[in-house]
């Protein structure tokens, strides 16, 4: 797969999660890990920072911007 269709299906999948019922920062966080672990930084990078950007105050906010840190590391 293209990183450009991979990236398309990241973002896609986040707002699909985003607008379902439910935790959606916590869904959100889910995938963004999932693409860490896969090795897919770039592509968890941005999902941690809409994370930040839509739930600024939220747990997972925190946790996304630790693993943006440590991603730039």
């Amino acid at each position: 797969m293209s990183q450009g269709i991979q990236v398309f299906a990241v973002v896609a999948l986040a707002v699909v999660l985003s607008g379902c019922p439910g935790n959606a920062a916590d869904e959100m966080l889910d995938t963004a890990q999932l693409e860490e672990v896969q090795d897919n930084l770039e592509n968890a990078s941005k999902i941690y920072r809409d994370i930040i950007e839509r739930y600024p105050d939220s747990p997972e906010a925190k946790t996304a911007q630790s693993r943006l840190d440590a991603i730039a590391r």
